[in-house]
């Protein structure tokens, strides 16, 4: 039976800190739907109705271009061990770009002012809806590690090497519609 919150609790909050892996939703009314993906180990929780996640260079930019051009984003999270549940918070997303000082407060106060290589912005999600359900039909999987190939790869490319991946893959979503990833 789902249940609804206005807000995060401490029970919900330590539920988030035990997953290893969350979900992303975007999309508008035109576009296709983009799911992802994504380590907990770039998520913080800044309060009781506000998540943030470092956003890594991957193959296209679609919640950023979501966020420019409509805002809504959902985040998932299901247990894959221990006790079933799924937990999504809803609402509206924002990007913090890299030289912004949002972005820059953001990385120092929640981050230890570390980067992740080939980090292009902070995605901010302010919710005002989290729902849970028992996540009875997830099954039951064993963590081993997260994945450092996409960290490496950043690594190998250089700064500039990301930049000019960012302007030949990450300027636009499947859809057309531009990122902002250069925007100020």
């Amino acid at each position: 039976m789902a249940k609804q919150y206005p807000s995060l609790n401490n029970d919900l909050s330590d539920f988030i800190k035990r997953q290893n892996i969350f979900f992303t939703a975007s999309g508008t009314k035109d576009s296709h739907i983009n799911l992802s993906p994504r380590s907990t180990e770039c998520l913080r929780i800044i309060n009781e109705n506000t998540v943030v996640y470092h956003d890594k260079t991957g193959s296209s930019n679609e919640t950023a271009a979501h966020m420019k051009a409509d805002g809504r984003l959902t985040i998932m999270f299901c247990s894959f061990e221990g006790p079933p549940k799924i937990l999504r918070l809803y609402g509206q997303g924002e990007v913090l770009h890299r030289n912004s000082e949002e972005y820059k407060t953001i990385i120092e106060k929640s981050f230890n002012s570390q980067t992740y290589p080939g980090a292009r912005q902070i995605i901010r999600l302010n919710f005002d809806l989290v729902q849970t359900s028992c996540g009875f039909g997830v099954p039951l999987f064993d963590y081993q590690d997260d994945r450092d190939n996409l960290d490496r790869w950043a690594e190998n490319q250089g700064p500039e090497g990301i930049k000019d991946y960012w302007q030949n893959k990450n300027l636009n979503s499947l859809d057309g519609l531009p990122t902002g990833i250069f925007d100020e």
